[in-house]
């Protein structure tokens, strides 16, 4: 996938103002229309345009955009990083307004899931005759959590970061900060609904509501999959061959584990119920790994070469080699 420097492609510098966006939109679209430019590339070029100033005029598209930095080439490989919008907050289902297949893979891969929020699309707040009331439009936001949150659950603070067009015609970013109750095993891609919390009704309607899309830091230790978590536990070979008990750590607590003797490496050992909360709850796997002790010294070389006398081993045997 390829990167597109929207401000590029308009002819714009990133301090421009909404006006100064909204003029070269204007000029450029005039140049290339396929129906009057005589520009062999009209159309692509037309709709390269179109795809730049659908994010550039928005706020919240254009917002976070800009969190992708300055440090892309236009035309180069390009893949978005983990959780880029995470910690935004976005009105009306994120991003709205166009339809993402009809733009490039890299719109796509950007701004595409936002079409398939709930809601999304859906303005119900707008400018209406006299008495009339209308219901706020719902906001929608991805949160990082620690995986030790998500399993304990309870209440934790959250700053998220609101874009608005300033008076200058810059899009500014306003920090938002709440007090988010966490149900005990939420898990990725769930989302928490906060009632009340999104756009202003109109005319005394209702408040829309404010969705919280859950995902999760990464973890020195963890792995989710599902309601599943996931630990690499390194042994001794030792351990592995003999057997052991060792303590190792969960989201809960340390627990005792016990190795069965001749583990291999990749064995999983399971913990029921042990993973993230739940109706069913999630499983805790203790994926075993076998760390060699360095041969640096003639001691330890002589070890092995002892070992490999007690307990011969040809692990290639079914390659049929002899």
């Amino acid at each position: 996938m390829k990167y597109k420097d929207y401000y590029q492609i308009l002819g714009v510098g990133r301090e421009a103002t909404q006006d100064e966006i909204k003029r070269a939109y204007r000029k450029l679209a005039r140049k290339y229309h396929p129906d009057v430019s005589k520009e062999p590339d009209a159309e692509e070029r037309f709709k390269e345009v179109g795809e730049a100033y659908e994010v550039l005029k928005d706020p919240e598209k254009r917002a976070a955009y800009d969190r992708l930095g300055m440090n892309w080439k236009m035309g180069e490989d390009f893949q978005p990083p983990p959780d880029w919008d995470a910690g935004f907050e976005f009105s009306g289902g994120g991003f709205t307004g166009a339809d993402a297949s009809a733009f490039s893979d890299f719109f796509e891969s950007l701004f595409g899931r936002w079409a398939h929020a709930p809601g999304a699309g859906t303005h119900r707040a707008g400018a209406h005759g006299s008495g009339f009331a209308g219901r706020g439009e719902d906001h929608f936001a991805k949160i990082l959590l620690d995986i030790e949150d998500a399993y304990r659950g309870g209440t934790r603070q959250i700053t998220l970061q609101v874009p608005e067009l300033g008076p200058d015609g810059h899009v500014q970013l306003h920090p938002r900060t709440l007090n988010v109750k966490l149900p005990a095993g939420v898990r990725p891609g769930q989302q928490i609904r906060l009632r009340g919390m999104g756009g202003k009704g109109i005319g005394g309607g209702p408040d829309g509501d404010l969705y919280l899309e859950v995902q999760f830091k990464p973890h020195p230790l963890y792995r989710v999959d599902g309601a599943d978590i996931y630990l690499d536990v390194p042994l001794t070979p030792t351990e592995a061959a003999l057997g052991a008990r060792i303590k190792v750590p969960t989201p809960g607590g340390m627990v005792e584990l016990s190795i069965p003797p001749g583990s291999a490496a990749g064995r999983r050992l399971r913990l029921k119920g042990k993973g993230l909360p739940g109706k069913p709850p999630g499983d805790f796997y203790a994926v075993l790994q076998i760390v060699l002790p360095p041969a640096d010294s003639e001691r330890a070389k002589e070890a092995y070469r002892r070992l490999a006398e007690a307990a011969p081993l040809d692990p290639r045997r079914h390659f049929g080699v002899r």
